[in-house]
């Protein structure tokens, strides 16, 4: 089977994984493969928001696939994601067979056809989290940048005050 990687048809998502030849049900369309991590090092990546390629195997075994753009299967986007189109849906699943995971259709997939796979919960669920830290320390660096300015602006309008005393008294 032939997959290809090209512009996603989900907004925002970017490249995504396309299928030139039809598949059935239930096949192994691809291995998901990466650098392969323990907990302690996945815990690492993710606290610094480098957490969107990653797959829990087992135990003390993850897969990043963050900084290996060679390996397809990383462009497989969820339709269920952020980026939803009505009328498009997930056609396949993550499944691990002996410690290594796969993309599985779901369904019967088009040839042409963009593969859609299911993140699941947990993962829009920690997405959503990144986000809304990022949005605070945002509004955090904000709040602290309008502060300085007001303080600026003090200083400047006590010199000012300084400098016309300065003129009147002379």
């Amino acid at each position: 089977m032939a997959l290809t990687v090209k512009k996603s048809r989900l907004p925002g998502a970017g490249k995504g994984l396309f299928t030139t030849t039809a598949i059935a049900p239930d096949t192994k369309i691809i291995q998901y493969r990466g650098e392969l991590l323990d907990y302690k090092e996945f815990h690492r990546r993710e606290r610094k928001g480098n957490g969107g390629y990653m797959f829990y195997l087992k135990g003390n075994h993850y897969i990043d696939a963050m900084h290996t753009p060679q390996y397809k299967a990383r462009y497989a986007n969820d339709a269920a994601g952020l980026g939803r189109i009505k009328g498009i849906r997930n056609n396949c699943d993550y499944m691990v067979f002996n410690n290594k995971c796969y993309i599985v259709s779901s369904r019967h997939i088009k040839a042409g056809e963009e593969i859609y796979v299911n993140y699941t919960k947990p993962y829009w669920d920690n997405v959503k989290k990144q986000m809304k830290l990022k949005a605070i320390k945002l509004k955090q660096k904000l709040k602290k940048e309008q502060l300085r300015k007001e303080k600026n602006k003090q200083t400047l309008n006590l010199i000012y005050i300084i400098a016309l005393a300065a003129l009147f008294c002379a």
